[in-house]
C-alpha cells in the first residue's frame, strides 16, 4: 500500500527530484584489437565512481571493432568482460551502438575506423561516403544515400545496423535481463549524433566555421534531382553558393541577409535535406525497436548542440548539419516527435555552456539552444537527457548543468515542474579523478541527486523501466510539419537552487533567497 503524501518523509518527497548521473568511459576502453584495456586501472576507477554515488556509465560499442573480421562475424567477448566488471560494481550501463568512426572530431583521442571490409567497398565505390561539393569524401559514417542500397555483400546499410543490434541483444541478453543495461543509444551519424558530418576537423574545419552541406554523393544527388523534378522544378540543383567550411554566413550568397536560404528553392532544398536526416533516424530507430522489443530498456538518440551562429538569423551551422532551425521554424521538435513514436529519449549536448563564455562574434547561443531543444522534447511528451560537450571541472559548468537538469529547481513536496531524465558526464579520465577535481565532482553528483544519497531503486524517483513496446505508426509529413511551428521555450530560472559552490554560485543562491523573501 502506497503511503499518503502526508506520511512521506522529507527524503521521500525529495527523491522525485533525483536526476541520475552517468559517466562516459574512455573512447578506447576496448582497443582496436578487441581487448579490454588495462582492466586493473579501470576497476580502480569504477570503484571510485561507485563510492562517489554515480549511477552508472556510458560506453561506445564500436561497430569497427565488433564486426571487423567480415560481414556478420561478430566478436563480443571483450565487451562481455567489460560489462561483467560494470555489473560487479552495481553500476547501470548506457550502451551506444556506435556505427561511426572514432577520430576526426572534437575530443577524439583514439582512432577506430568503421570495419575494413566496408572501407574496401568504398575504395571501388567512394559514393558510399558523405561527400561535400568539392568532392571530398568523409569516411566517418556511411551516407544516408545507401540506407536502402544492397551494396554491402547483399545488405543495405540499415540492414547492417539492424543485424548488429539483434546480435547485441542475443549476446548481451543476460545483462539486459539483469537490468544492468538500461539504455541503448542508437548511433545515427558522425560522433553518434543524428546529423550530417558538416564540420569535420579532418577536412580543415575550425570553430566557428559554418560547415558545408554533405549531399553530393551520387545517390543523394540522384534523390534530390528526383524530388525536384517531382515538385515541378527539374532545373533546380543542389546549392553551389553556400561557401566552404570556414566561411562566415554573410560571406556566402546562400546564408547572407536575404540570401538563398529564404527563397522558394532554398526552402525546398533545406526541407529535403533535413527530412532525409529525420527519415534516416526514424528508419534505424524502427529497427532498434524491433531488435529490443520486450526488453526492459530505453532507446535514445543523440542530437548535436550546434550553438555557433544560433543567434544569427540564418542559423548557418545548424542548417549545414541538417537541422532546419530558424527564428520562425523549429528544427528540433520534429525530431522529438519522431522519437516519441519509438518511445525514445532525446539526448542533447552542450549542457555546461553559457553564452557569456563564447565568442560574441560567432553569435553563439548555447543557453537558448538548450532551452529550445529540451522544451521541444517535453512538449512532445518524451524524456530528455543530456551531456556536456567539453570536459570541464569547475563550479560554473556544473551549476549550468544542474540548472538545465531542473530548470525550475527542486520541489520539496514531490516531482519538480521540469526534470531531465539523466545526465552523462563526459568523460572518465585521470584529470577527473585528480583530488581537487574529483572533490567538486562528488558534490556535483550529490546535487544532481537533490542532496539525497545514491538510490538503488529507480522506482523511487519515477524511473521504472517497462518492457519496450512496439513503435507507434509513422507520422505523416503534415504531422511532422506541424511540429516545426516555433513556440516559446519553457521559462528557466537564472541560477540553479542546488549549486555546487564557488563564489558566483553561492552569491547567486543567497540573493535568490533574499529576493524570494520579498516576493
Amino acid at each position: 500500500m502506497q503511503a499518503s503524501p502526508a506520511a512521506l518523509t522529507y527524503d521521500e518527497k525529495m527523491l522525485p527530484n533525483y536526476v541520475p548521473i552517468y559517466v562516459m568511459l574512455p573512447l578506447g576502453v576496448i582497443t582496436n584489437d578487441n581487448v579490454l584495456e588495462d582492466k586493473d586501472k579501470l576497476e580502480s576507477q569504477l570503484k571510485e565512481l561507485k563510492a562517489a554515488g554515480v549511477d552508472g556509465v556510458m560506453v561506445d560499442v564500436w561497430w569497427g571493432i565488433i564486426e571487423s573480421k567480415g560481414p556478420r562475424q561478430y566478436d563480443w567477448s571483450a565487451y562481455r568482460s567489460l560489462f561483467e566488471l560494470i555489473q560487479q560494481y552495481e553500476l547501470k550501463l548506457q550502451a551506444i551502438m556506435s556505427f561511426h568512426q572514432c577520430g576526426g572530431n572534437v575530443g577524439d583521442v583514439v582512432t577506430i575506423p568503421i570495419p575494413k571490409w566496408v572501407l574496401e567497398i568504398g575504395e571501388t565505390n567512394p559514393d558510399i561516403f558523405y561527400t561535400n561539393r568539392s568532392g571530398n569524401r568523409n569516411k566517418e559514417y556511411l551516407t544516408i544515400g545507401v540506407d536502402h542500397k544492397p551494396l554491402f555483400y547483399g545488405r543495405t546499410a540499415i540492414e547492417i545496423y539492424s543485424d548488429y543490434m539483434k546480435s547485441f541483444r542475443k549476446n548481451m541478453f543476460d545483462f539486459l535481463e539483469a537490468g544492468v543495461i538500461i539504455d541503448v543509444e542508437v548511433g545515427l551519424g558522425p560522433a553518434g549524433e543524428l546529423r550530417y558530418p558538416s564540420y569535420p576537423e579532418s577536412q580543415g574545419w575550425v570553430f566557428p566555421g559554418i560547415g558545408e552541406f554533405q549531399c553530393y554523393d551520387k545517390y543523394l544527388k540522384a534523390e534530390f534531382k528526383e524530388a525536384a523534378t517531382a515538385s515541378g522544378h527539374p532545373e533546380w540543383e543542389l546549392p553551389d553558393n553556400a561557401g566552404t567550411y570556414n566561411d562566415k554566413p554573410e560571406s556566402t550568397e546562400f546564408f547572407k541577409t536575404n540570401g538563398t536560404y529564404l527563397s522558394e528553392q532554398g526552402n525546398f532544398f533545406l526541407t529535403w535535406y533535413s527530412n532525409k536526416l529525420m527519415f534516416h533516424g526514424d528508419g534505424i530507430l524502427g529497427e532498434a525497436n524491433k531488435a529490443f522489443l520486450g526488453c526492459k530498456v530505453k532507446l535514445a538518440a543523440k542530437v548535436s548542440g550546434i550553438h555557433w551562429w544560433y543567434l544569427a538569423d540564418n542559423h548557418a551551422a545548424e542548417l549545414t548539419a541538417g537541422y532546419y532551425n530558424l527564428n520562425d521554424r523549429d528544427g528540433y521538435r520534429p525530431i522529438a516527435r519522431i522519437l516519441s513514436r519509438h518511445y525514445g529519449i532525446l539526448n542533447f549536448t552542450c549542457l555546461e555552456m553559457r553564452d557569456s563564455e563564447q565568442d560574441a562574434a560567432a553569435k553563439c547561443g548555447p543557453q537558448e539552444l538548450v532551452q529550445q531543444v529540451l522544451s521541444g522534447g517535453w512538449r512532445e511528451n518524451i524524456e530528455v537527457a543530456g551531456e556536456n560537450a567539453l570536459s570541464r571541472y569547475d563550479a560554473t559548468a556544473y551549476n549550468q548543468i544542474l540548472l538545465n537538469a531542473r530548470p525550475n529547481g527542486v520541489n520539496k513536496e514531490g516531482p519538480p515542474k521540469l526534470r531531465m531524465y539523466g545526465v552523462t558526464y563526459l568523460r572518465l579520465s585521470d584529470d577527473l579523478l585528480a583530488e581537487n577535481n574529483f572533490k567538486i565532482f562528488k558534490i556535483f553528483v550529490k546535487k544532481m541527486h537533490a542532496d539525497q544519497d545514491y538510490c538503488l531503486d529507480p522506482q523511487k524517483y519515477n524511473h521504472e523501466i517497462d518492457p519496450l513496446e512496439r513503435s507507434k505508426p509513422k507520422f505523416s509529413n503534415e504531422e511532422l510539419m506541424e511540429a516545426t511551428k516555433k513556440l516559446p521555450p519553457f521559462p528557466w530560472d537564472e541560477e540553479t537552487d542546488m549549486n555546487v559552490g564557488g563564489t558566483r554560485g553561492i552569491l547567486a543562491a543567497l540573493f535568490g533567497k533574499i529576493f524570494s523573501m520579498f516576493k
